[in-house]
C-alpha cells in the first residue's frame, strides 16, 4: 500500500515538473527576439507505439529515436511486471 502512494507521489512530482519545463520553455521562446526560425519536434506514444513528427528530417529522426528507446524501456518494465 506504501508502495503504491510513493509511486503516485514520484508521478504526480514528475507531470508537474513536465508542465513546468513546457510553459517555462514556451516563455522563453516568445521571449526570444531572434528571426523564429527555430525547429520542433514532438513524440505521440499510442500504447507503446512511438509517432514522431517534427519541422526538420533531422528532428523528426531524433523524435524517433527517442520514440524507440521508450518503447524498449516500455517493454523492459512490461517483462520485469510479468516475472
Amino acid at each position: 500500500m506504501a508502495f503504491s502512494r510513493g509511486l503516485i507521489r514520484i508521478g504526480s512530482y514528475l507531470i508537474f515538473i513536465g508542465i513546468l519545463l513546457l510553459f517555462s520553455g514556451f516563455l522563453l521562446s516568445a521571449m526570444q527576439n531572434g528571426s523564429g526560425n527555430g525547429d520542433f519536434g514532438g513524440l505521440v506514444l499510442i500504447g507503446p507505439i512511438p509517432i514522431a513528427f517534427g519541422s526538420s528530417p533531422e528532428i523528426t529522426t531524433y523524435m524517433m529515436y527517442v520514440g524507440f528507446f521508450m518503447f524498449f524501456v516500455y517493454l523492459f518494465i512490461w517483462r520485469k511486471m510479468r516475472w
